[in-house]
Protein backbone atom coordinates (compact mmCIF):
# COMPACT_ATOMS: atom_id res chain seq x y z
CA UNK A 1 0.00 0.00 0.00
CA UNK A 2 2.88 2.44 1.10
CA UNK A 3 4.88 1.27 -1.92
CA UNK A 4 1.79 2.34 -4.38
CA UNK A 5 1.22 5.13 -2.83
CA UNK A 6 5.02 6.60 -3.37
CA UNK A 7 4.38 5.52 -6.53
CA UNK A 8 1.57 7.04 -7.27
CA UNK A 9 3.02 10.33 -6.20
CA UNK A 10 3.29 13.41 -8.47
CA UNK A 11 7.27 13.79 -9.01
CA UNK A 12 8.79 17.53 -9.12
CA UNK A 13 10.03 18.40 -12.38
CA UNK A 14 12.66 19.60 -10.30
CA UNK A 15 14.37 17.34 -7.34
CA UNK A 16 15.70 18.23 -4.47
CA UNK A 17 12.70 19.23 -2.41
CA UNK A 18 14.13 17.95 0.62
CA UNK A 19 17.69 19.73 0.65
CA UNK A 20 15.68 22.78 -0.68
CA UNK A 21 13.44 22.88 2.41
CA UNK A 22 16.45 21.97 5.02
CA UNK A 23 18.29 24.59 3.90
CA UNK A 24 15.66 27.00 3.87
CA UNK A 25 14.57 26.32 7.61
CA UNK A 26 18.15 26.31 9.06
CA UNK A 27 19.03 29.61 6.90
CA UNK A 28 16.09 31.30 7.95
CA UNK A 29 17.14 29.73 11.32
CA UNK A 30 20.18 31.08 12.13
CA UNK A 31 19.53 34.46 10.34
CA UNK A 32 15.97 35.45 11.71
CA UNK A 33 14.48 33.38 13.94
CA UNK A 34 17.86 33.28 15.81
CA UNK A 35 18.30 37.07 16.61
CA UNK A 36 14.84 37.72 17.50
CA UNK A 37 14.57 34.53 20.24
CA UNK A 38 17.96 35.70 21.92
CA UNK A 39 15.70 39.11 22.18
CA UNK A 40 13.11 37.04 23.54
CA UNK A 41 15.69 35.46 25.84
CA UNK A 42 17.25 38.90 26.56
CA UNK A 43 13.82 40.36 27.49
CA UNK A 44 12.49 37.70 29.20
CA UNK A 45 15.11 38.25 32.51
CA UNK A 46 13.05 41.54 33.07
CA UNK A 47 9.69 39.35 32.98
CA UNK A 48 6.60 40.16 31.17
CA UNK A 49 5.67 42.72 34.46
CA UNK A 50 8.90 44.50 33.77
CA UNK A 51 8.94 44.75 30.06
CA UNK A 52 5.20 46.15 30.46
CA UNK A 53 6.21 48.45 33.14
CA UNK A 54 8.86 50.19 30.97
CA UNK A 55 6.91 49.86 27.78
CA UNK A 56 3.56 52.25 29.63
CA UNK A 57 6.31 54.92 30.72
CA UNK A 58 5.49 58.37 29.47
CA UNK A 59 8.38 58.66 27.25
CA UNK A 60 8.96 55.83 25.70
CA UNK A 61 4.54 54.66 25.18
CA UNK A 62 5.47 58.51 22.87
CA UNK A 63 8.29 57.40 21.18
CA UNK A 64 6.38 53.63 20.74
CA UNK A 65 3.45 55.99 18.94
CA UNK A 66 5.31 58.28 17.45
CA UNK A 67 7.05 55.78 15.28
CA UNK A 68 3.96 53.42 14.51
CA UNK A 69 1.65 56.37 14.01
CA UNK A 70 4.22 58.10 11.59
CA UNK A 71 5.11 55.34 9.76
CA UNK A 72 1.62 54.40 9.20
CA UNK A 73 0.39 57.53 7.57
CA UNK A 74 3.81 58.15 5.57
CA UNK A 75 2.86 54.11 4.27
CA UNK A 76 -0.67 55.20 3.49
CA UNK A 77 0.60 58.81 1.54
CA UNK A 78 2.92 56.07 -0.70
CA UNK A 79 0.10 53.86 -1.25
CA UNK A 80 -1.74 56.44 -3.24
CA UNK A 81 1.28 58.73 -4.30
CA UNK A 82 2.83 55.48 -5.37
CA UNK A 83 0.43 53.93 -7.34
CA UNK A 84 -0.04 56.93 -9.17
CA UNK A 85 3.92 57.26 -10.02
CA UNK A 86 3.82 53.43 -11.06
CA UNK A 87 0.64 54.02 -13.59
CA UNK A 88 2.08 56.90 -14.82
CA UNK A 89 5.91 54.81 -15.56
CA UNK A 90 3.85 51.80 -16.88
CA UNK A 91 0.81 52.75 -18.92
CA UNK A 92 2.32 56.26 -20.35
CA UNK A 93 5.26 57.09 -22.44
CA UNK A 94 6.74 60.38 -22.85
CA UNK A 95 10.34 62.15 -22.71
CA UNK A 96 12.63 61.47 -19.58
CA UNK A 97 10.45 58.10 -18.25
CA UNK A 98 13.66 55.65 -18.71
CA UNK A 99 14.84 58.47 -16.38
CA UNK A 100 12.78 58.78 -13.52
CA UNK A 101 11.82 55.34 -13.87
CA UNK A 102 15.71 55.02 -12.69
CA UNK A 103 15.04 57.51 -9.76
CA UNK A 104 12.46 55.66 -8.20
CA UNK A 105 15.17 53.37 -6.88
CA UNK A 106 17.65 55.92 -5.59
CA UNK A 107 16.35 55.95 -1.84
CA UNK A 108 17.08 52.28 -2.02
CA UNK A 109 21.08 53.66 -2.86
CA UNK A 110 21.42 56.80 -1.10
CA UNK A 111 22.68 56.26 2.86
CA UNK A 112 20.22 56.84 5.05
CA UNK A 113 22.04 59.34 6.42
CA UNK A 114 23.29 61.59 3.41
CA UNK A 115 19.08 61.48 2.84
CA UNK A 116 18.50 62.77 6.25
CA UNK A 117 21.21 65.46 5.83
CA UNK A 118 19.52 66.54 2.16
CA UNK A 119 15.85 66.47 3.31
CA UNK A 120 16.86 68.47 6.40
CA UNK A 121 18.86 71.40 3.82
CA UNK A 122 15.63 71.57 2.16
CA UNK A 123 12.95 71.36 4.25
CA UNK A 124 14.62 73.51 7.62
CA UNK A 125 13.38 77.17 7.70
CA UNK A 126 16.39 78.22 5.67
CA UNK A 127 16.05 75.47 2.92
CA UNK A 128 14.66 75.64 -0.70
CA UNK A 129 10.91 74.54 0.81
CA UNK A 130 11.21 75.46 4.08
CA UNK A 131 11.34 79.20 3.75
CA UNK A 132 8.55 79.03 1.38
CA UNK A 133 6.26 77.14 3.65
CA UNK A 134 7.24 78.69 6.78
CA UNK A 135 5.40 82.26 6.09
CA UNK A 136 2.15 80.27 5.88
CA UNK A 137 2.79 79.13 9.29
CA UNK A 138 3.84 75.51 8.46
CA UNK A 139 6.82 73.69 9.65
CA UNK A 140 8.45 70.49 8.44
CA UNK A 141 11.67 70.10 9.40
CA UNK A 142 12.21 69.38 13.45
CA UNK A 143 8.50 68.29 13.79
CA UNK A 144 6.77 64.96 12.95
CA UNK A 145 5.84 66.27 9.89
CA UNK A 146 9.44 66.21 8.90
CA UNK A 147 9.51 62.39 10.33
CA UNK A 148 6.50 61.82 7.91
CA UNK A 149 8.30 63.26 4.97
CA UNK A 150 11.76 61.31 5.50
CA UNK A 151 9.29 57.70 5.50
CA UNK A 152 8.15 58.90 1.97
CA UNK A 153 10.93 59.36 0.95
CA UNK A 154 12.59 56.11 1.98
CA UNK A 155 9.17 53.94 1.60
CA UNK A 156 8.29 55.22 -1.74
CA UNK A 157 10.36 52.46 -4.00
CA UNK A 158 8.42 49.76 -2.01
CA UNK A 159 4.80 50.55 -3.46
CA UNK A 160 6.21 51.40 -6.95
CA UNK A 161 8.18 47.75 -7.56
CA UNK A 162 5.60 46.23 -6.12
CA UNK A 163 2.58 47.61 -8.38
CA UNK A 164 4.52 47.96 -11.11
CA UNK A 165 4.18 44.27 -12.22
CA UNK A 166 0.81 44.03 -11.66
CA UNK A 167 0.08 47.34 -13.92
CA UNK A 168 2.27 45.30 -16.43
CA UNK A 169 -0.43 42.28 -16.34
CA UNK A 170 -3.36 44.19 -16.53
CA UNK A 171 -4.47 44.23 -20.10
CA UNK A 172 -6.08 47.49 -21.43
CA UNK A 173 -8.85 45.40 -23.16
CA UNK A 174 -10.08 44.89 -19.23
CA UNK A 175 -10.22 48.68 -19.29
CA UNK A 176 -11.60 48.88 -22.21
CA UNK A 177 -14.56 46.61 -22.19
CA UNK A 178 -15.59 47.83 -18.82
CA UNK A 179 -15.89 51.20 -20.28
CA UNK A 180 -17.67 49.92 -23.69
CA UNK A 181 -20.22 48.43 -21.45
CA UNK A 182 -20.96 52.04 -20.19
CA UNK A 183 -18.91 52.47 -17.24
CA UNK A 184 -17.91 55.75 -16.94
CA UNK A 185 -13.75 55.78 -15.75
CA UNK A 186 -14.63 56.46 -11.76
CA UNK A 187 -16.51 53.09 -12.07
CA UNK A 188 -13.32 51.76 -14.13
CA UNK A 189 -10.95 52.38 -11.54
CA UNK A 190 -13.25 51.62 -8.31
CA UNK A 191 -14.42 47.72 -9.73
CA UNK A 192 -11.45 46.72 -12.44
CA UNK A 193 -8.10 48.25 -11.54
CA UNK A 194 -8.30 49.03 -7.94
CA UNK A 195 -9.16 45.46 -7.40
CA UNK A 196 -6.85 43.67 -9.28
CA UNK A 197 -4.17 46.38 -7.79
CA UNK A 198 -5.37 46.00 -3.98
CA UNK A 199 -3.20 42.77 -3.17
CA UNK A 200 -0.18 44.53 -4.58
CA UNK A 201 -0.98 47.72 -2.94
CA UNK A 202 -0.91 46.09 0.66
CA UNK A 203 2.13 44.08 0.39
CA UNK A 204 3.77 47.39 -1.01
CA UNK A 205 2.01 48.91 2.05
CA UNK A 206 3.10 46.00 4.61
CA UNK A 207 6.78 46.63 2.98
CA UNK A 208 7.32 50.90 3.59
CA UNK A 209 5.71 50.33 6.72
CA UNK A 210 7.83 48.19 7.63
CA UNK A 211 10.75 49.82 6.88
CA UNK A 212 9.46 53.46 7.84
CA UNK A 213 9.37 51.74 11.73
CA UNK A 214 13.08 50.65 12.02
CA UNK A 215 14.04 53.61 9.45
CA UNK A 216 16.54 55.63 11.41
CA UNK A 217 19.17 57.74 9.56
CA UNK A 218 16.99 59.46 7.49
CA UNK A 219 15.19 60.41 10.29
CA UNK A 220 16.96 61.75 13.53
CA UNK A 221 18.06 64.87 11.14
CA UNK A 222 15.08 66.29 10.11
CA UNK A 223 12.96 64.85 13.22
CA UNK A 224 14.55 67.45 15.87
CA UNK A 225 14.15 64.28 18.39
CA UNK A 226 12.10 66.34 20.99
CA UNK A 227 11.17 63.83 23.43
CA UNK A 228 7.34 63.56 23.73
CA UNK A 229 7.01 65.05 20.23
CA UNK A 230 8.97 63.87 17.38
CA UNK A 231 11.25 61.19 19.19
CA UNK A 232 11.23 57.81 17.58
CA UNK A 233 11.65 54.35 19.22
CA UNK A 234 14.81 53.14 17.09
CA UNK A 235 16.75 57.12 18.66
CA UNK A 236 15.14 56.19 22.25
CA UNK A 237 16.85 52.30 21.91
CA UNK A 238 20.03 54.17 21.09
CA UNK A 239 19.33 56.43 23.89
CA UNK A 240 19.22 53.30 26.63
CA UNK A 241 21.90 51.83 25.08
CA UNK A 242 24.55 54.98 25.40
CA UNK A 243 23.02 54.88 29.56
CA UNK A 244 24.26 51.21 29.48
CA UNK A 245 20.36 50.73 30.08
CA UNK A 246 20.03 47.24 28.18
CA UNK A 247 17.51 46.05 29.83
CA UNK A 248 15.19 49.02 28.64
CA UNK A 249 16.71 49.22 25.34
CA UNK A 250 15.73 45.34 25.31
CA UNK A 251 12.08 46.17 26.22
CA UNK A 252 11.64 48.74 23.99
CA UNK A 253 12.92 46.58 21.16
CA UNK A 254 10.39 43.79 22.21
CA UNK A 255 7.63 46.33 22.00
CA UNK A 256 8.69 47.25 18.79
CA UNK A 257 8.72 43.83 17.46
CA UNK A 258 5.12 42.49 19.45
CA UNK A 259 3.49 45.86 17.70
CA UNK A 260 5.21 45.51 14.08
CA UNK A 261 4.13 41.68 14.42
CA UNK A 262 0.82 42.51 15.03
CA UNK A 263 -0.12 45.33 12.24
CA UNK A 264 2.02 43.36 9.74
CA UNK A 265 -0.24 39.84 10.79
CA UNK A 266 -3.38 41.88 10.42
CA UNK A 267 -1.85 43.20 6.86
CA UNK A 268 -1.52 39.78 6.15
CA UNK A 269 -4.44 38.34 6.62
CA UNK A 270 -5.98 41.23 4.49
CA UNK A 271 -4.23 40.96 1.66
CA UNK A 272 -5.50 37.27 1.73
CA UNK A 273 -8.74 38.22 2.26
CA UNK A 274 -8.68 40.22 -1.03
CA UNK A 275 -6.88 37.36 -2.78
CA UNK A 276 -10.07 35.19 -2.23
CA UNK A 277 -12.67 38.08 -2.62
CA UNK A 278 -11.16 39.38 -6.37
CA UNK A 279 -9.51 36.03 -7.58
CA UNK A 280 -6.15 37.38 -7.78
Amino acid sequence: MSSTSLSLKPRSILPGFGLSLGYTLAYLGLVVLAPLAALALAGGRLGLAGVWEIGIEPRVFAALRASFTLALVAAAVNVVFGAIVAWTLTRYDFPGRRLLDAAVDLPFALPTAVAGVALTAIYAPTGWIGRLVEPLGWKVAFTPAGVVVALVFVGLPFIVRTVQPVILDLEKDVEEASASLGATRVQTLARVVLPALLPALLTGFALAFARGVGEYGSVIFIAGNVPFVSEIAPLLIVVKLEEFNYEAATAVALWMLAIAFLILLAVNLIQSWSRRRFGK
